[in-house]
């Protein structure tokens, strides 16, 4: 786990001292090691040869099926997509699921994903549950911050804050797996920080094109008349194969890329003493932070909040023209 030492070496000692909670909550940004270290936890507590109490081995069955999301004894529940909503039935069938005995296992574990994406209604279904707790049970939640929860939830779950990890520190970390120094430090601000986004960026080189891409098409549509930018929000908001899905999910990840540009715009015209997101394009930035001003920037980056907010419910095609307006 890169950059959250702390948070291993606790959970390590909640299972070395016998005082393993009931429910963890483990708070933080997408990308910063949340499901990493939830993964890694219910390996440790049910892996049946650790190297040592808290230490996984990683290599048996039971290691290789809980990495994998798999294990008999694991329940993974999430929203379908990404931004979506938590339904109150998938809490009704996990309920059921933690009534029964572990089948090869220390502990059943639910492993709630964006927590967050939840209602009131799928998170009160789920207080039974936390109040009272099996001793052979253990819930793994994750979300952005408590924040976006009920107090009630909050309240039962031992709560961890996952921060992002230095620059340099993750930098060092993709260096030393192989990462080129300069690609490894690029990787580390383009991510914020989070381990997890710079990993996937590591596996899947056409994500770092694809943002290029976002970019390159963002500092076109700025030089475009309305009938270019209208055309545009029209190509990217239909629907791929009929899938509203699989479009929503490139609208989120194109709007938050442009997010973090004017983002770094924002930083740069108030002069904030904080890393830049998108050191490839600081001239771009730099010159449009000149031109806008802190109160331009900050409209800019609250437009595309909003429709980053809205863009699961909203009329597609309307949304992206508004940003482009």
């Amino acid at each position: 786990m890169i950059g959250q030492h702390w948070a291993v070496e606790m959970l390590q000692q909640h299972i070395r001292s016998g005082q393993v909670r009931h429910a963890y909550l483990l708070c933080g940004p997408q990308g910063v090691g949340r499901r990493s270290l939830a993964l890694r936890y219910a390996q440790a507590l049910n892996c049946p040869q650790p190297l040592e109490a808290g230490v996984p081995c990683g290599e048996c069955r039971t290691c290789r099926q809980i990495e994998a999301m798999q294990q008999a004894d694991l329940h993974v529940v999430q929203a379908e997509i990404e931004g979506g909503v938590l339904k109150v039935e998938n809490i009704r069938d996990l309920q059921h699921a933690l009534t029964l005995t572990p089948y090869e296992s220390n502990y059943r574990v639910a492993l709630l994903l964006r927590f967050e994406e939840a209602n009131d209604s799928t998170q009160n279904a789920l207080l039974k549950t936390l109040e009272e707790p099996n001793s052979r049970v253990i819930i793994l939640a994750t979300a952005e911050n408590e924040e976006k929860l009920l107090p009630t939830i909050v309240s039962r779950c031992e709560i961890l804050h996952l921060r992002p990890a230095p620059l340099d520190e993750l930098s060092s970390a993709l260096q030393q797996r192989g990462v080129a120094a300069e690609q490894a430090e690029l990787l580390a601000h383009v991510s914020g920080g989070r381990p997890g986004a710079a990993l996937r960026m590591v596996d899947d080189p056409q994500l770092l094109e694809t943002r290029a891409q976002y970019l390159n098409e963002l500092l076109d549509l700025m030089q475009s008349p309305l009938r270019d930018r209208f055309a545009f929000a029209e190509r990217v908001s239909k629907y791929k194969s009929g899938e509203r899905r699989e479009t929503k999910e490139d609208l989120r990840a194109m709007l938050e890329t442009w997010l973090s540009f004017w983002r770094d715009v924002l930083l740069i015209a108030s002069g904030a003493h904080v890393p830049l997101a998108n050191l490839d394009y600081i001239e771009q930035t730099g010159v449009l932070a000149e031109q806008l001003g802190v109160r331009g920037a900050r409209r800019k980056v609250k437009t595309h909040q909003q429709a980053l907010e809205r863009l699961y419910y909203a009329n597609l095609r309307l949304l992206i023209e508004i940003v482009l307006l």
